[in-house]
């Protein structure tokens, strides 16, 4: 008896990631096992960047407030203990949105935050 294969789904299967993989360079984009591999790669990047860029983001936040707390007379470490210790409760990424777009908000915060 001949050999039943199933090529209907496999070339849906290859064209699915074939798809995906379009805009690629070279070899990548239309060559099956190339084009696999790269997918694959692609996917463990993603999950990995995905956690890298809320490291990136509180990284730029931080030097964002350290920048304005210098301007007045405090470093991040300092301001962040102080804002602590007065009972101010607010994260990192509003307080650099604050020092970047709304300074005499940013400076406030800083004065009640020296206050106590």
């Amino acid at each position: 008896m001949p050999r039943s294969v199933n090529h209907v789904a496999s070339k849906a299967r290859r064209k699915k990631i074939l798809k995906l993989t379009r805009g690629y360079f070279g070899a990548r984009k239309n060559v099956w096992t190339v084009a696999k591999n790269t997918w694959e790669k692609g996917l463990t990047y993603a999950f990995r960047d995905r956690k890298n860029k809320k490291r990136n983001f509180r990284a730029l936040w931080i030097q964002r407030i350290n920048a304005a707390a210098r301007l007045e007379g405090m470093s991040d470490s300092k301001l962040m203990g102080a804002l602590h210790k007065a009972g101010i409760e607010i994260n990192r990424k509003v307080l650099a949105d604050l020092a970047m777009n709304h300074p005499e908000a940013f400076k406030a915060i800083v004065a009640k935050a020296k206050a106590a």
